[in-house]
């Protein structure tokens, strides 16, 4: 297939670059950089079948030559406001890039008859009354809250790619992802994963704000990867869930990299700092995945720490 892929720069979006080529799939990435890391594709630079475009999603996309398939995964999507590339200092941005993107990217794969696949997220549940989020779950979402833009923005590309799928036959999929760790996440993103192991190895006490019991479920990189692309290839248009059903606290999270760095400092508790509107508990169900997909993760939370540690190590001693 030839393949058009936006957000390609980003930590998802350059790793699905990665198993799309090596699948022996052409692949013409998109992206900004406003969140996006240039280093993602440095080592693409001189593959023949992978071409980068400089572009924002937001603007009309006019790309020559037929496309077999769309990926629309451009979008900020840290929540964290301290973080330059969090999407609550760059609101307008990410509620572009879940409507103007999102059509721009829908009409070019109407134009191509291409299939077309949505990076939608976990937060369409918002701070669930549900567990664990199973897909015919509506959501208990604050569409005017510190979240709103990123909810609101992956909200409505749902409903407009259902429009487009029921009204103008396009071939579309949407998957709702979860927390997803792993090699080159940014430095200075200000999640949770690589906020905790840069802390670990700089031997400083972890931060947890809060108590530590809100949970999340966190699927490595590769696995998820492996997800989205089986979704892809299928002919499954509602909305499935990609993620990890292993369900851990932050406070357990921060025990396991403490531990896997050696780092003795423990945790600080700190009152405020969480976003609004933050779950307390975030876990999918992942029946459809596995029945529909074939698919499941399997690598463990400590593997796939290990693996993450390594990256962070490096780039930190580079840095």
């Amino acid at each position: 297939m030839r393949v058009l892929l936006t957000g390609a720069a980003g930590f998802l979006g350059s790793h699905l670059c990665d198993r799309l080529l090596t699948d022996g799939h052409t692949v013409v990435g998109l992206d900004n950089f406003v969140t996006g890391n240039r280093e993602n594709l440095v080592h693409l630079v001189r593959n023949k079948d992978f071409t980068f475009i400089r572009q924002d999603v937001s603007s009309q996309i006019n790309l020559p030559g037929k496309l077999d398939a769309v990926l629309h995964f451009a979008s900020p999507a840290s929540p964290n406001p301290t973080s330059p590339f969090g999407y609550p200092n760059l609101p307008v941005e990410t509620l572009k890039a879940g409507s103007l993107g999102t059509f721009n990217t829908l009409d070019l794969a109407r134009i191509n008859k291409s299939r077309y696949l949505f990076a939608s997220t976990s937060e369409i549940y918002g701070d669930p009354l549900e567990h664990p989020q199973i897909e015919t779950y509506w959501g208990h979402v604050n569409p005017v809250g510190p979240r709103s833009m990123y909810d609101e923005a992956k909200r409505f590309s749902e409903a407009l790619i259902m429009a487009y799928f029921r009204s103008k036959g396009s071939d579309t999929r949407i998957a709702r992802i979860f927390n997803t760790y792993g090699p080159r996440m940014r430095l200075d993103d200000g999640r949770v994963v690589p906020s905790f192991i840069q802390q670990a190895l700089r031997r400083e006490p972890l931060t947890i704000y809060g108590d530590g019991r809100q949970t999340r479920s966190f699927c490595y990189v590769d696995d998820l990867v492996d997800g989205i692309y089986r979704l892809l290839l299928s002919d499954e248009h509602l909305p499935v869930n990609i993620g990890n059903e292993s369900e851990t606290s932050i406070l357990e999270f921060a025990e396991i990299i403490n531990r896997l760095t050696n780092n003795n400092a423990g945790v600080e508790y700190h009152s405020e700092g969480r976003l609004g509107n933050d779950p307390e508990r975030r876990c999918p169900d992942i029946s459809r995945a596995r029945s529909l997909l074939g698919w499941e993760p399997k690598v463990a939370l400590e593997e796939g720490l290990a693996h993450t540690i390594g990256f962070f190590k490096e780039k930190m001693r580079l840095k």
